[in-house]
């Protein structure tokens, strides 16, 4: 049995906590701040609920093979889940509007040729069975085993190329894809949107990320009702069954090391913990570790490594909460995605014009607006009421550093929320008269909270593009430290952090030349 010490308590930490633990380890969670759940967090007020991290659940497999894992309790019997239909509704730039329906290709081929002209749900349809081919090349070494020591056989881009005439074309990145294969802009800002919410710039992502959509369209969204901080809470209460031990309110300083390899943890105030295997669920750029009497930065643990890509540092989310009076409507979509009114602006918003100097970032004028509009009682005060979350992708917070915007300076958030509902009106035609009271959350505030730089989001590892978009190994140079959740192989997202720690569990279980589950 080894002592193990676990930095944060996200949901990929949490996840590898409650897998070693039941392996037999002692295991001990230090978290800076005074919940779980790393950036699913909830916001209530006068009876109205809100998630203000990610509000939908895809890939629910990963949840339900955790709980079956590590106790007797299926994740349905912890948790009421259901899949959201239609998976999403869609307002274009042009007025358009189109309901996707939820894991049913035919569905979605159709409601396409309904709203955009025949051919375009073909045409989606051909780009969907493409990306099927990178999931069937990917899911094994991207999602379910370590990453390689040998990783650049993941910076080939696996997405096939297009048979043109005689010829076979391959785009470079997804805004090729979208331009080259849908022809029309609305499927392309639709494919593109997908690693908008991801915090991806679609102009330099690779081809692969068309497996996003795909993802999304094969296994369905999910909901959990009570939102996503009720899955976190059953995580948590999985964990506290399993012996697991919270400390709350301590924050890690640095972690140490003696004779090569780690040794343990010493927080913030002093406190020393004597640890075999240390197990980091944190932001890279916020730790060191102690070698000998000098702090090294922690992300030199993987510098000139072969587990290390490129370390990335991504995009954050700005949300804006809404209190309604009034019932939700009948047949109302639980997501709509108004999209931008500009693309190219929004995109050099949030991701800058490329080529030059880096530059200080402004708020886009009118950005894609993702809108949730959750039927769960368990969110509203009574039914004479409605809570529904609007969330965009932003730069992250800094007060003087350029690609960002400085979230906490004067009038800068109230501004872009006042934008940002006037976008949700796509959406909700009556939003204005049925207002009651906003909250709004900014990077600055995810930043305070979860201790993460800027408030960033990471998004999920990618094939291709030179391994630019894969995450650091699970696995570090230092012996007995290994590395866990969104920042880590196989990157964000609630499904990517659970694969991850079962991954470190596995590493730490079976040892460091385990190769994933068959």
């Amino acid at each position: 049995m080894a002592r193990i010490a676990v930095i944060g308590a996200g949901m990929g930490a949490m996840a590898a906590a409650a897998r070693l633990a039941v392996a037999g380890h002692q295991v001990a969670v230090y978290e800076r701040g005074e919940t779980y759940g790393g950036g699913v967090r909830r916001f209530e007020r006068e009876g109205f609920g809100f998630d203000t991290g990610p509000g939908l659940l895809h890939l629910p497999a990963v949840y339900r093979d955790l709980f079956v894992k590590t106790g007797k309790e299926p994740l349905e019997s912890c948790v009421e889940l259901s899949q959201v239909d239609p998976a999403s509704r869609h307002v274009f730039a042009d007025s358009t509007d189109v309901s996707l329906p939820n894991a049913s290709r035919a569905g979605v081929v159709s409601a396409l040729d309904a709203a955009l002209g025949a051919g375009a749900g073909e045409r989606w349809s051909d780009l969907v069975n493409r990306a099927r081919d990178v999931w069937d090349a990917t899911r094994r070494p991207l999602l379910e085993e370590p990453l390689r020591d040998d990783w650049r056989t993941l910076a080939r881009d696996p997405y096939p190329a297009v048979r043109r005439g005689l010829l076979r074309r391959g785009a470079r990145t997804l805004a090729e894809v979208a331009d080259r294969e849908l022809e029309d802009p609305r499927l392309g800002a639709l494919l593109e949107s997908h690693a908008l919410a991801y915090g991806i710039d679609p102009r330099d992502a690779p081809p692969s990320a068309a497996i996003l959509p795909y993802v999304e369209q094969t296994f369905g969204s999910w909901y959990v009702r009570g939102g996503m901080r009720a899955l976190a809470h059953s995580l948590y209460e999985r964990c506290l069954a399993r012996k697991v031990e919270f400390t709350f309110g301590a924050e890690v300083d640095v972690i140490t090391e003696k004779d090569g390899r780690v040794s343990g943890l010493l927080l913030v105030d002093g406190t020393e913990v004597d640890a075999d295997l240390v197990v980091a669920g944190v932001d890279p750029w916020v730790l060191a570790v102690m070698v000998g009497d000098s702090p090294v930065a922690y992300t030199r643990l993987y510098e000139a490594s072969d587990v290390l890509p490129r370390l990335r540092r991504p995009r954050a989310r700005f949300t804006v909460l809404l209190a309604l009076r009034g019932a939700r409507p009948a047949g109302t979509a639980h997501r709509t995605v108004v999209h931008a009114a500009d693309r190219d602006a929004e995109l050099a918003s949030v991701f800058g014009t490329g080529g030059g100097p880096a530059e200080r970032r402004a708020p886009c004028d009118r950005p894609t607006v993702t809108v949730l509009r959750p039927d769960d009682p368990t969110q509203r005060p009574d039914d004479e009421h409605e809570a529904v979350t609007l969330s965009v992708t932003v730069p992250g917070h800094a007060e003087e550093a350029p690609d960002s915007i400085d979230w906490s300076a004067d009038g800068v958030a109230e501004d872009f929320a006042e934008r940002v509902i006037s976008v949700a009106e796509a959406a909700i035609p009556d939003l204005r008269e049925r207002l009651m009271w906003s909250e709004i959350r900014t990077p600055a505030d995810a930043a305070d909270e979860t201790g993460v730089a800027g408030g960033a989001v990471p998004g999920p590892a990618l094939a291709g593009a030179r391994g630019e978009h894969l995450r650091a190994a699970n696995r570090t140079r230092l012996p007995g430290l290994y590395t866990v959740g969104g920042w880590y192989h196989p990157g964000g997202g609630l499904a990517h952090a659970g694969m991850s720690g079962a991954l470190v569990a596995g590493l730490i279980v079976e040892g460091d030349d385990w190769r994933g589950s068959e």
